[in-house]
């Protein structure tokens, strides 16, 4: 009969789907292999120096710096900070993007 499909050995194989499932979570492997080689904090970590600066919105800011094996975090206390000190000098910035800082004082 035209319309009636034979059953062949293969057809009825429990196998063959179990490894369709395999291919398919070895492809799901290699491609989160690839994005967690290309993510840029996994150079950070093995970096001996770098700063993350993290803004979480407001005035809340967090900066962290490592130095060698020395790990040191810094988070704003949302307070403006005061002190003594004098004026010394003026910053310019030239139209080509350089700055040129003029000291105050005696020439």
């Amino acid at each position: 009969m035209p319309g009636r499909r034979y059953l062949e050995e293969d057809d009825d194989d429990p196998m063959l789907s179990m490894v369709n499932i395999i291919d398919v979570f070895l492809v799901i492997i290699v491609i989160l292999f690839i994005l967690i080689m290309k993510n840029p904090f996994s150079s950070l970590i093995a970096a001996d120096n770098f700063t993350i600066v993290h803004e979480k919105g407001g005035e809340d800011i967090e900066m962290i710096i490592k130095q060698g094996n020395e790990l040191v975090r810094y988070q704003t206390s949302g307070s403006i900070g005061t002190g003594e000190g004098v004026k010394a000098g003026v910053t310019y910035r030239l139209p080509d993007g350089t700055l040129v800082y003029v000291p105050e004082g005696n020439p």
